[in-house]
């Protein structure tokens, strides 16, 4: 039998015909082919049809039925609602009514206590002026009989009448009414001082709420400020039980200032005065103590003194502008401040600048004291400074040059000492210079730093050293002026750092920023100048004392051998000496110098040399061995030439060393060694200069090749 249940979800058409099949005997596939019966399963079939259209009908007329039901629900749920709307709206009406009502008689309400209070106020003033007559006829008649005035328990309401009272007597004619005045001022400051002494006894029991009771009454009396005294009094008594008084206070403020909520209305204006009270008292009398001691006895110690006071002030200030203080609280705490240290920051920098200058003066002298050096005046026009100069241009013998033994005159714990006084200026110029003259007083502090430094030690380093240069024809000369760039570079980086790091960060903004890159500029270029003239001097004196070691050990017959079949040398001694003398002079240079300033000077000294071995080559004469003598000391010479490091050196050793091949080279192939690949560019004439050194140029007209 077909029923409604069997086409709920999940319905699948295919498996319910195959299940109805599997039902009908012979309709499916049970007992083979044979057992099939199509009429039967078609009868089954059609059956199921007409069983499928009996539940269609029966469930179309359970659908109508319950839509009739459900269009009668709805009828009767909007007639409900139209019922509700209709009470609604009658209730709406009903409020509105009673809102009108409730107005009308609040209104009415408040007339009536308007009248009521029209007319309970002028009564409440006729009972309040009637009590305070009452008392007034006490004090006339000068026997206090109230008991408000006799109860130590209604001070608070003693006060009150007290304080009404002294205001009316201020009114009153002064020759009728003077005695009873007299009587009331006197019981009004009578009250007032048992309630600041009742203050002061609830202060000290620690009686949080007494004091706050006590502190208001008293708002009104003119001892109020004296109450707000004798707090803050009691307030430090113990509080500065340390040496740090620093610390103490700001324990002391952060303590009070929760306390002062409690107690007083306004506790902006207490803890104000709170804060004034220790600056212009505690504070300064420390700071006066501290710094009177060293002023006019120790310079050093009041400046770091005077440094460490005023940072610690205006630390202690900034944990104090979390207080509540008043509108201008930064403004307020700045006045301390300035109260405190107007007096000595005034001068503060005339001390500095006196300090410093006094301070590095005696750095440099202690130094060259240890050295038993006297300082050599150095002015402009001296006739030793003549004779120096025209020593030094010309080779002219005008005495001896100065003997420093090796003594550079620079020393780096010197620098290191005037550098770490500057920083410490520069840091107590930040601190304690006002903000418009930071830029002006900084630089005033440079320019110290650069007379003590720069002029009195570095350059007068330079002077001595240039003085002390020898002579390019002095033999065996001790050439320590490159000790002096030396340990000039590393202390002029240590200026410039210190430059960089301190100087720059105060003037940056302002226009000594100008003045002062102009005068490191101009600082820098005078000792470039001299080091340059030093540089230029001690390589002259490299280049003479090569040309004296080649002088003295380089022989005629080193190239023009009486025995050409016994040459057994590489190369000359000579040629030897001088590569080692060379390499030792290029190492020295690389120790004393940095960055391109090496490859400058190197470049320089390889020019020179180069051109000195050029022109010695060119004072002899070759013979066939003694042109392959000279080709082995070139190309030694171009072997210490790499050691230079520079390009333009080596190219000139390597033109050199094909120059010196034309000395062996066979005569008929002298032409085509000329045009060859190195000697090509060079001048005809110098190719023809260095063939004429041959001990056959004439013998086999090696000439006929240049004509």
């Amino acid at each position: 039998m077909a029923s409604a249940q069997l086409f709920e979800e999940p319905f699948d058409a295919d498996e319910y015909i195959e299940r109805l099949a599997w039902r009908t005997p012979g309709g499916g596939s049970k007992g083979g082919a044979e057992a099939f019966d199509p009429k039967r399963l078609l009868e089954e079939f059609e059956k199921h049809i007409e069983e499928l259209k009996q539940l269609d009908e029966r469930i179309q007329r359970r659908v109508e039925k319950l839509e009739q039901q459900c269009h009668r629900e709805a009828k009767e749920f909007a007639r409900k609602v139209q019922d509700l709307q209709r009470s609604n709206q009658v209730a709406f009406q009903h409020f509105q009514e009673l809102d009108e009502h409730i107005s009308y008689v609040a209104t009415k309400v408040c007339h009536l206590g308007d009248q009521l209070e029209g007319v309970n106020t002028p009564r409440q003033r006729a009972v309040e002026a009637q009590r305070l007559m009452t008392y007034f006829n006490e004090f006339l008649d000068g026997e206090l009989r109230s008991d408000v005035f006799n109860n130590p328990d209604k001070i608070k309401e003693a006060a009150d009448i007290i304080q009404k009272l002294h205001l009316i007597a201020q009114e009153l004619p002064f020759d009728r009414f003077a005695d009873v005045k007299a009587k009331i001022a006197s019981k009004y400051h009578d009250l007032e001082r048992q309630l600041i002494q009742e203050f002061t006894a609830a202060q000290r029991r620690g009686e949080i709420g007494r004091m706050r009771e006590v502190a208001a009454v008293l708002l009104h009396f003119k001892g109020y400020a004296h109450c707000v005294d004798v707090y803050i009094k009691q307030c430090q008594e113990g509080a500065y039980i340390r040496t740090d008084v620093f610390e103490d206070t700001a324990l002391l403020c952060q303590r009070v200032n929760k306390q002062v909520g409690e107690v007083f209305c306004s506790p902006e204006t207490v803890m104000a005065k709170l804060i004034q009270n220790i600056f212009e008292n505690k504070l300064q009398t420390h700071v006066r103590d501290k710094l009177e001691e060293t002023r006019r006895s120790d310079a050093e110690q009041y400046l770091k003194n005077l440094y460490d006071l005023y940072t610690r002030t205006t630390t202690l200030a900034t944990k104090l502008m979390e207080f509540n203080l008043g509108s201008d609280k930064h403004t307020f705490l700045s006045k301390l401040i300035k109260n405190i240290f107007s007096s000595h920051l005034e001068s503060y920098m005339d001390m500095e600048r006196e300090y410093l200058r006094t301070r590095s003066s005696m750095i440099l002298q202690r130094y060259y004291d240890s050295k038993n050096h006297q300082k050599r005046p150095l002015g402009t026009g001296s006739i030793q400074e003549l004779k120096e100069r025209i020593r030094q241009r010309t080779n002219l013998p005008l005495g001896p040059s100065i003997d420093t033994h090796g003594e550079t005159f620079l020393s780096q714990e010197v620098v290191v000492n005037l550098l770490q006084e500057t920083r410490h200026a520069f840091e107590r110029c930040h601190r304690l210079s006002d903000p418009s003259d930071l830029p002006k007083n900084a630089f005033s502090i440079f320019l110290l730093l650069v007379e003590h430094l720069c002029v009195d030690h570095i350059d007068y380093a330079l002077e001595i050293g240039l003085s002390a240069i020898p002579s390019a024809d002095a033999k065996n000369a001790n050439l320590y002026f490159l000790d002096v760039v030396q340990q000039a570079n590393t202390i002029f980086h240590l200026f410039d750092k210190q430059f960089n790091d301190h100087l720059m960060p105060l003037i940056s903004s302002s226009p000594k920023l100008t003045e002062c890159l102009h005068k490191k500029k101009e600082v820098i270029e005078q000792m470039e100048v001299k080091l340059d003239t030093g540089i230029d001097r001690t390589l002259n004196c490299m280049v003479g004392q090569m040309k004296h070691i080649l002088a003295t050990e380089q022989k005629k017959t080193d190239f023009k051998p009486e025995d050409e079949n016994n040459v057994m040398i590489q190369y000359t001694n000579a040629c030897s000496k001088v590569c080692a003398y060379v390499s030792k002079q290029v190492e020295k240079v690389r120790q004393s110098m940095d960055g391109k300033n090496v490859d400058t000077v190197l470049t320089e000294l390889g020019v020179r040399f180069h051109r000195l071995i050029h022109e010695h080559l060119q004072q002899f004469s070759y013979s066939s061995m003694g042109g392959m003598l000279a080709i082995c000391d070139v190309a030694e010479y171009r072997r210490c030439a790499k050691d230079f490091r520079v390009p333009l050196v080596l190219q000139l050793f390597d033109t050199l060393h094909a120059l010196c091949n034309l000395l062996v080279v066979a005569p008929d192939n002298l032409k085509q060694v000329c045009s060859g690949e190195q000697l090509t560019n060079l001048d005809r004439n110098l190719l023809h200069a260095f063939v004429q050194l041959r001990a056959d140029y004439r013998s086999s007209r090696l000439g006929r090749h240049f004509s």
